[in-house]
């Protein structure tokens, strides 16, 4: 089976059965950190170039199209307490693409609040405070009690589709740090231990 053998105090290489390829870990901790920070970044620091490429497309293309679905306002910490918002703290699974919504929370936490950073829409907590109207089908005006209810109203489906996908992104880069950190899973076909290592396909052969 495979078995990871520290050549340094931070430097691991996994090291496979004969004929499997070496993988070098390098520094398992920093790696993890890289795979954290940018999805697929701590693979590229280990040399498994091809892995970081498609976790990096599949995890951030993933919440990218989440943040789409909700039209930028899926992904924000709430004010004044950050534990309001829950789903956040799963967002912030792939890293830095989520950290932009920490900055606009203090920025909101401002008295006055100061502008949005970005936009108006992107990563932004939502308001408490103020005159939140919009329209329904009918075309009826409806007052809203705050301007997440409003989001809510307006974005209908796509708010909650918006946000279960870029905690999927999350929880999947979690996958991704645990390979980073500990390397793939090998798994080898079952030995036989009716037989020794030593031993053959051979027949005895019969006498003639």
């Amino acid at each position: 089976m495979a078995k990871q053998l520290p050549t340094t105090e931070s430097h691991v290489v996994v090291v496979a059965e004969p004929g499997e390829p070496e993988i070098d870990l390098k520094d398992p901790r920093l790696a993890a950190f890289l795979a954290w920070l940018v999805p697929g970044l701590g693979h590229v620091y280990q040399g498994r170039t091809g892995k970081g490429v498609l976790f990096f497309v599949c995890i951030v293309g993933t919440f990218l199209y989440g943040v789409y679905l909700g039209d930028g306002r899926v992904v924000y910490a709430s004010t004044p307490s950050i534990l309001t918002r829950w789903q956040y703290f799963f967002q912030l699974g792939v890293g830095l693409p989520a950290t932009p919504a920490l900055v606009q929370r203090e920025r909101a936490l401002d008295v006055p609040p100061k502008p949005p950073l970005i936009s108006d829409n992107f990563m932004r907590p939502p308001a408490t405070r103020g005159d939140f109207r919009s329209r329904d089908a009918a075309g009826q005006e409806v007052v809203h009690p705050d301007e997440l209810a409003k989001w809510n109203h307006d974005l209908a489906d796509m708010f909650e589709m918006g946000t279960v996908y870029t905690i999927v992104a999350g929880l999947l880069n979690l996958l991704v740090i645990c390979d980073a950190f500990g390397g793939p899973l090998v798994i080898f076909p079952p030995v036989d231990k009716k037989k020794r290592p030593d031993q053959g396909d051979t027949k005895a052969e019969k006498p003639s």
